[in-house]
């Protein structure tokens, strides 16, 4: 075991003084080779400084904007992926010719997906993805990545809707009248297919009808009213809806003054 070991510390001093070697001289294309074989390794930080020297040294030949490409894709696999979309999206500003652009404009994309945090936080990233993965949409129609782009933006738009309603949630839960019945109308109105819609326009007749109870004589009927109208919408759209027992039940103090 402890010759195992011995020969293990041997190989790694051998390789970091080849490393070391390649890095300080002037052979570029050791400089090539070997960092495509560190690519291939998984080691991408000792990667990146190589072909960071090759592109340098020439960056319109075909090993230089092999190796730009590459410094983008060791950060992506490594998932440093704002450092990777900038590399990504310099690449295509630089080789805009390149068969590799389409793939870089698409890995661009996924770098701004990847930094979307979950559905908790603030989203101006997931807002910054949607719009980059349209974009790639926009410039290759036609590409075979199309599909999934497109499963993509509706996973991410989800996200969205799924933190307005629970914002909806949160304040009904925390018994704040006004403002749950203030978002669910701009939930309805934002996301008219939502899956939901039926327990969100709910939440807002049963904050209608708690805010209108509380609320000072001078507004009260216009917010009795309020729900009112909200009720039969919802009556009418959600016929077989489990939520309006419920509901009936709640508004039936009012039912001797309007109709529904």
């Amino acid at each position: 075991m402890r010759v195992l070991w011995v020969v293990c510390l041997l190989f790694v001093l051998m390789s970091c003084s080849v490393y070391n070697d390649v890095l300080k001289g002037d052979d570029y294309t050791a400089k090539f080779g070997l960092a495509n074989d560190l690519h291939e390794h998984g080691d991408y930080d000792k990667c990146i400084v190589l072909y960071e020297q090759v592109y340098q040294h020439a960056p319109k030949s075909t090993e230089g904007e092999f190796s730009y490409f590459h410094m983008a894709k060791s950060y992506y696999l490594d998932k440093d992926y704002y450092m990777a979309g900038y590399f990504f999206g310099s690449f295509v500003q630089r080789y805009p010719y390149s068969l590799r652009s389409e793939e870089s404009f698409f890995l661009t994309a996924m770098c701004s997906v990847n930094n979307s945090p979950k559905w908790s936080l603030d989203q101006t990233e997931t807002y910054a993805a949607i719009n980059a993965v349209q974009a790639f949409i926009d410039k290759y129609p036609n590409s075979p990545l199309v599909d999934s782009c497109n499963s993509i933006v509706d996973a991410l738009s989800y996200k969205l809707e799924f933190k307005d309603y629970n914002k909806v949630l949160q304040y009904s839960k925390t018994e704040n009248f006004k403002a749950a019945v203030s978002f669910a109308d701009i939930f309805t109105g934002k996301y008219p297919l939502s899956i939901h819609d039926e327990e969100v326009q709910y939440l807002a007749i049963y904050n209608g009808y708690y805010l209108a109870i509380n609320s000072i004589e001078s507004k009260k009927k216009e917010r009795v009213e309020e729900t009112i109208t909200r009720y039969r919408n919802f009556a009418s759209e959600y016929p077989n809806s489990g939520y309006l027992n419920t509901l009936k039940a709640l508004l039936k103090p009012w039912q001797t003054d309007y109709e529904f």
